[in-house]
């Protein structure tokens, strides 16, 4: 391929398939490929190899920022700011704070996970070499696709076609940046 080149794509009939093919994929030792489908396929992750998301520790490390907060902010406003004694409560009185340290938790939380899963899917892509493509349109249809980047270690123009069509690909297209 030549400068500027994406990868390669091609096409399979059915989830099956494109399944078969992921597998073969990372069996053969590629790392930078994709796959694209117009609903869930089951299992697609593993057999692209894929590790678990960090989304989840985001989420509890944003928590868990949020629960300091509430509890800093408050401790300090209440304790060292402006001290008052209500109701003969000590300063730093935990029952009167854990409403506020439950809502600032679930919000920081929240936020971490939507912005954490922006930031791990690279969103927002307005635009992507694929979109070149007219097959690529199928895939919100009825298209099961799997993309070979070109900078995967192990790539090679003629032995990705190759691996294509030994695994059964309706339509093989190189894609250009």
């Amino acid at each position: 391929m030549s400068a500027g080149a994406f990868g390669i794509l091609a096409r399979f009939d059915t989830p099956s398939d494109l399944l078969n093919a992921a597998n073969a994929a990372r069996d053969a030792g590629y790392r930078r490929f994709d796959t694209f489908t117009p609903f869930p396929v089951h299992s697609i992750d593993r057999a692209m190899g894929l590790r678990d998301t960090r989304l989840p520790w985001i989420a509890l490390a944003m928590g868990a920022l949020g629960l300091f907060a509430a509890t800093a902010l408050q401790g300090w406003a209440m304790g060292v700011a402006y001290p008052m004694i209500t109701g003969g409560k000590p300063l730093f009185s935990l029952p009167a704070f854990v409403p506020i340290m439950f809502e600032l938790t679930v919000l920081f939380a929240a936020f971490g996970a939507v912005f954490g899963m922006l930031w791990l899917n690279r969103l927002p892509a307005l635009y992507h070499p694929l979109f070149k493509s007219k097959e690529f349109a199928r895939v919100t249809r009825d298209g099961f696709f799997l993309a070979i980047e070109s900078a995967d270690p192990k790539f090679d123009a003629a032995g990705v076609r190759d691996f294509f069509r030994l695994h059964g690909a309706k339509n093989i297209e190189e894609i250009y940046e």
